[in-house]
């Protein structure tokens, strides 16, 4: 697998680049989003990538950050029916934090507007990602949140969706047990929400 690579930019179109690294040229597909962020051609560039190997060629996929990557990752190992191409256009539509903010909404009309995507795929991505995406902002929501026992409730919701329980139980279930006691550990939170959802 190919992790990253570093070299000059030689060439770049909003959809693929080329890269000089020691003397050999890969061509590199990217997304909309990688080429803002592409420095002028002549100049050294360093992509994250993503080696797709089929019967018929090696492609190499690009990215600009590590989130993109990760999403691009996502989509190909979690959704029926997109490929590569269908997961560049995912990033050619949206920021990935609107791409979250998006599915965890359930939002399939603003997925649908992305070029070659349509309803049906739009659906099956929310339908497959929603809970996967949802851990992911709990996660950041956990990093972020500066009220003690907002962190408390973002553990006990993490510890609960990695038992096996999908998110919205886990969710409301802590939200019943933090509105009648505001004082609680996260350890006690789990063992109470565990007894709502026996």
């Amino acid at each position: 697998m190919i992790a990253f690579l570093e070299g000059e930019l030689t060439e770049a179109w909003p959809t693929q680049v080329v890269i000089s690294v020691q003397g050999v040229g890969y061509l590199v597909q990217i997304p909309l989003s990688s080429f803002d962020h592409l420095p002028p051609v002549g100049q050294r560039v360093r992509l994250l990538t993503h080696l797709v190997v089929r019967e018929d060629a090696h492609l190499l996929y690009g990215f600009a950050s590590s989130s993109e990557r990760d999403l691009f990752r996502l989509l190909l190992q979690h959704v029926t029916g997109v490929g590569p191409k269908l997961a560049l256009a995912v990033l050619s539509g949206m920021t990935v934090s609107q791409f979250k903010a998006t599915v965890v909404r359930g939002d399939v009309a603003a997925l649908a507007k992305i070029s070659g995507l349509g309803k049906k795929t739009a659906e099956r991505i929310v339908l497959e990602l929603k809970d996967r995406v949802g851990v992911a902002a709990a996660w950041e929501v956990a990093g972020t949140a500066r009220e003690d026992q907002q962190v408390k409730v973002n553990d006990a919701l993490l510890a609960l969706i990695s038992l096996g329980f999908k998110q919205v139980e886990a969710q409301k279930a802590l939200h019943e047990i933090y509105d009648s006691t505001k004082s609680l550990g996260t350890d006690e939170l789990v063992r109470l929400a565990l007894k709502k959802l026996a």
